[in-house]
């Protein structure tokens, strides 16, 4: 089987609770990640990151830094993802579109008491630990 390359994007709020969708489709039917997917011909890896947040979220981001790589494999798929880091530009009300069945930021408390996809915790921590370098050095425009 072919590796499909695929992106996604870890987005905090001011709160610093992390952005997750509830899958509506497998793989991972109703478990909660990251938004993101499938990256389409003629389309850069940003330009990836902020289509599959704002098909699946409503939300508008600036797509950042790298944060990981991680992959996925099953019986009938095997996906190379590539976890951006992303910002809000305009409004932090998530509404779920696409694949998404809901979308919204969580709080540690809450992240403990989803269904989560396979070692989302890990990467989460991970690109939490780079998205506080680069949130470090972005400055708002006035």
């Amino acid at each position: 089987m072919t590796p499909i390359v695929a992106v996604a994007g870890f987005v905090f709020d001011p709160a610093g609770r992390v952005l997750l969708i509830e899958r509506g489709k497998e793989p991972g039917l109703g478990l909660w990640t990251v938004p993101g997917g499938r990256l389409e011909g003629q389309e850069t890896l940003a330009q990836g990151v902020a289509r599959e947040i704002r098909e699946e979220t409503g939300l508008v981001v600036e797509v950042g830094p790298l944060a990981c790589v991680v992959e996925r494999m099953g019986d009938d798929f095997h996906f190379v993802i590539l976890d951006y880091l992303a910002r809000v530009v305009g409004s932090f009300t998530p509404i779920a579109g696409d694949d998404a069945r809901a979308a919204k930021f969580v709080d540690d408390a809450e992240l403990a008491m989803l269904p989560l996809t396979d070692g989302l915790v890990d990467v989460l921590a991970r690109a939490r630990a780079t998205y506080a370098t680069w949130s470090a050095t972005f400055r708002s425009p006035r």
